[in-house]
């Protein structure tokens, strides 16, 4: 590959919607990467790209894909693309970093398990929470056995997710919308990883309780670990109740709230914009709109490490507290934590796990077969929820 052979990946975007914007801090401030190219259907935006980074912009990824310096793609298209992208990426000989979910069907996912494969080439789902270094130290105490083996996980997160401003397709589960396609593909993946990977089954329930924005808002799901650890998942993205309050006053992506600003969220859609509004609404937060390169390069530095509220990890003879600034252990005799050092690039886990895998050949933990795992899940808490059962999973690969 013509850059990753000098230990710097070309990276081609495909989206340069909103999770490129939350994502641009970390290419920025990242000198193994280089953005190289970018399609996303607004032709202004890929103008602005051009100029930002001296880049090429192509009107699809198919043509994007014919670019030499582009060695991998990160994928960032509405969850209902994913399989046709990472298809066309996998079969012009690129890497990819695909937003989750992998997929919104198993059977899409499956496919893409096969086609990168067979192409060779290495997939890594994310970025998703099971990235956040907290996370990946608790994993290790779990892993370790120093506190006696996992017996249950506890996870709830209460947001304002479902009144963000939102396309129409992010409120329609069957194009991949809801909390569970988005939110619970964070969740899960936290889980699994923690858990070692294996989900047995799956029992749960869903809510959708605002008929003007009729998907999935909220769920609980009661999951069982190949042996016998379990886990209680609990997710409501009606802005009412706050999470974050339980982890410090830390906001999702690593920032301190300001507790002034509670309620924004449902005021600013009960002065009844239209679904057009709310769809301009979203694309003045993103690149372009809300700022170009340089701006974002200057946002201010995080407090803390990106969280995905209250989780509580049981040991036989411990608790571990995952929080936004460590691990704290509430052991037999003693109550300690254990920091871990604030990142000076956000998400940098999520590009360490991409740059082995391009550069080293290293395969990847959050892989295609991976991401598909956590798929099966998600699909499970639909599933069982609509059908009133316990559901059997499959499809699971561990840690």
């Amino acid at each position: 590959m013509s850059r990753s052979s000098q230990k710097t990946v070309g990276l081609g975007i495909c989206g340069l919607g909103r999770a490129f914007t939350l994502m641009l801090p970390t290419f920025v401030g990242d000198n193994r990467f280089v953005l190289v190219a970018a399609t996303t259907p607004n032709r202004e935006t890929r103008d602005i790209f051009n100029k930002d980074f001296d880049a090429p912009s192509y009107p699809d990824l198919t043509a994007l894909c014919t670019d030499p310096n582009v060695d991998a793609v990160y994928i960032a298209s509405p969850h209902e693309f994913h399989f046709e992208h990472v298809e066309i990426a996998a079969r012009a000989g690129k890497h990819i970093l695909v937003e989750k979910p992998l997929a919104i069907s198993l059977k899409e996912a499956q496919a893409i398990v096969d086609i990168v494969r067979d192409c060779g080439v290495h997939l890594i789902v994310g970025p998703s929470h099971s990235f956040d270094a907290p996370v990946l130290q608790a994993r290790q105490m779990i892993a370790s056995n120093e506190f006696g083996g996992l017996g249950m996980i506890q996870a709830m997160y209460y947001t304002d997710f479902l009144y963000r401003p939102r396309r129409p397709e992010e409120l329609d589960t069957s194009r991949g919308g809801g909390v569970v396609f988005s939110q619970a593909a964070h969740q899960v993946d936290i889980i699994r990883l923690l858990g070692g990977g294996l989900i047995k089954s799956v029992r749960a329930h869903t809510g959708n309780w605002d008929e003007a924005r009729s998907t999935e808002g909220a769920y609980n799901a009661q999951l069982a670990f190949e042996g016998g650890a379990f886990a209680s998942l609990t997710y409501s993205g009606y802005a009412h109740f706050d999470g974050d309050e339980l982890v410090g006053g830390i906001g999702e992506l690593g920032r301190r709230k300001d507790p002034d600003q509670y309620g924004n969220a449902r005021r600013t859609l009960s002065r009844g914009i239209d679904a057009q509004i709310e769809s301009e609404k979203k694309r003045a937060r993103n690149y372009g709109l809300a700022g170009t390169a340089e701006d974002f390069a200057k946002m201010p530095s995080v407090d803390t490490h990106e969280h995905f509220g209250l989780i509580i990890a049981s040991c036989q003879n411990a608790d571990l507290k995952l929080m936004p600034d460590g691990v704290t252990i509430y052991g037999d005799q003693e109550r300690r934590h254990i920091p871990v050092p604030v990142p000076t690039i956000p998400r940098v886990e999520v590009m360490d796990e991409l740059f082995k895998a391009v550069v080293e050949g290293k395969p990847p933990l959050h892989s295609a077969a991976w991401g598909m795992a956590t798929l099966e899940a998600c699909v499970a808490i639909l599933t069982s929820a609509r059908e009133n059962r316990e559901v059997e999973l499959e499809l699971q690969v561990g840690v």
